[in-house]
């Protein structure tokens, strides 16, 4: 057999395996930018530990261990082996106290900012994509949720709708996901000016073509980034309406704790173990995220790398 008859036998690659192909080569590509970041890599090595340990904090700190009603530790003891970061007013732990607070902090984290991302995308792509009337009302709406501290609607809408889990991860997710859609119209408004976006207008591609196809794909890479560093922004606020009573009472966050350590008067009696240890594990896995989400930066905009 020749070799034309060879080369003439061979079909060519499906175009969906082409662009898998492609996209392989570039997750590993982003992967590699992504490992050389020491920062970025610190900060995932450090979520990775503290996920792992509030996924699996009923076989560390079984829950019976925390019941005010079964704990006959002293009240407020300081540090010892047995209890390392001491016990809190009921005598129970303050690091198993810790880390089953990490669950309910990480839950309202990542529930909160999956929340704020949809909405902030979906109508940044539409403020971005669409004119006229329905642009200047998405913009107006996207402006008063600009001006209008997040925080303080989220207060308020916590005050309305009661004191629990679901309600701060609802407000939250609901008063945060401004700056997410001005981010992605932005990016909406520069992807719909490339060349093959008006190829696509001009072979009769409908609106929700474009979008689906075309500017959502584009603007998902600076969507992860965002979120990531979003996280950390949602368990700060979760903690801010913990503290200010909000939360739900019989879940534990570190918020919550904080707020036990207040009302009991551990700060002023000096007992140091029961503020400390929840006030720098949220300093740290917000310092965390914010890592991650740099060097995430990092690699979607290569502009941003040190020399």
């Amino acid at each position: 057999m020749s070799t034309t008859s060879q080369y003439a036998n061979k079909t060519p690659a499906p175009a969906a395996d082409i662009r898998r192909r492609r996209h392989i080569r570039q997750l590993r590509r982003n992967w590699r930018e992504f490992a050389a970041n020491r920062s970025g890599m610190t900060g995932l090595l450090i979520l990775m530990v503290i996920i792992l340990i509030a996924v699996f904090a009923p076989l560390l700190v079984p829950s019976a261990t925390l019941d005010v009603t079964q704990v006959t530790a002293k009240s407020f003891a300081s540090p010892s082996l047995r209890a390392p970061l001491g016990t809190d007013y009921a005598g129970r732990s303050n690091l198993g106290l810790l880390i089953w607070g990490a669950r309910a902090s990480l839950i309202v984290g990542f529930a909160a900012t999956i929340m704020s991302t949809v909405i902030g995308t979906l109508i940044g792509m539409a403020a971005g994509h669409f004119h006229g009337a329905a642009q200047a009302v998405l913009l107006r709406i996207i402006d008063f949720f600009l001006v209008v501290p997040s925080l303080v609607l989220a207060i308020t809408l916590s005050s309305v709708i009661g004191a629990s889990l679901l309600t701060i991860i609802i407000s939250i997710g609901v008063t945060s996901w401004a700056g997410t859609a001005r981010l992605v119209r932005s990016e909406t408004m520069a992807v719909e000016s490339r060349a093959y976006i008006e190829r696509s207008w001009a072979l009769g591609a409908s609106n929700w073509h474009v979008i689906l196809t075309h500017v959502l794909p584009a603007v998902m890479p600076i969507v992860l980034s965002n979120t990531t560093l979003s996280i950390g922004s949602s368990i700060i606020a979760e903690s801010t309406l913990s503290f200010l009573g909000l939360g739900d009472p019989m879940t534990i966050s570190w918020g919550s704790i904080l707020k036990s350590a207040m009302d009991t008067g551990a700060a002023t009696a000096g007992y140091w173990w029961y503020i400390i240890p929840p006030g720098l594990a949220i300093v740290i896995v917000v310092l965390a995220f914010t890592l991650v989400g740099r060097a995430l930066e990092s690699v979607i905009n290569p502009t941003l790398q040190e020399g």
